[in-house]
């Protein structure tokens, strides 16, 4: 089974294409921490292609930024391809399912009372039908 979770900070913004039929393609660079051994090795991360297709590219290139934790599922694609000097180059992309938010809702800092941008309507105790 080719299953891939991962969670990690966006190392810049999202890269958007498309294809010559018009499909949009979204690349972005997930910086992954790996575990280490000893408490006294340091953090060290990954660096991993991410591609998005669709309707995952619109959503990822218009939520998504720089420096965000971002959680992905999805599939690893291997391919080859020459280089101009005719060397055999190959690579290992994740190929986006799911993407998700993986931060913590920031708070605006300029003012903390402010409506979220995303509320739902007041709810009293005489609209609750208990």
């Amino acid at each position: 089974m080719n299953c891939v979770n991962l969670i990690g900070r966006l190392t810049a913004e999202p890269e958007v294409r498309y294809t010559q039929t018009n499909i949009m393609v979204t690349q972005f660079n997930l910086a992954v921490n790996r575990a280490y051994a000893k408490p006294e090795d340091k953090e060290k991360a990954d660096f991993i292609t991410v591609l998005a297709w669709n309707k995952t590219a619109e959503f990822v290139s218009k939520y998504f930024r720089k420096g965000q934790q971002v959680g992905v599922t999805g599939r690893i694609e291997t391919g080859s391809y020459d280089d101009k000097d005719g060397k055999r180059v190959y690579t290992t992309k994740v190929v986006a399912e799911h993407v998700y938010f993986a931060d913590s809702k920031k708070e605006d800092t300029a003012n903390p009372f402010a409506e979220p941008a995303t509320s739902f309507p007041a709810v009293t105790d005489d609209d609750l039908p208990f």
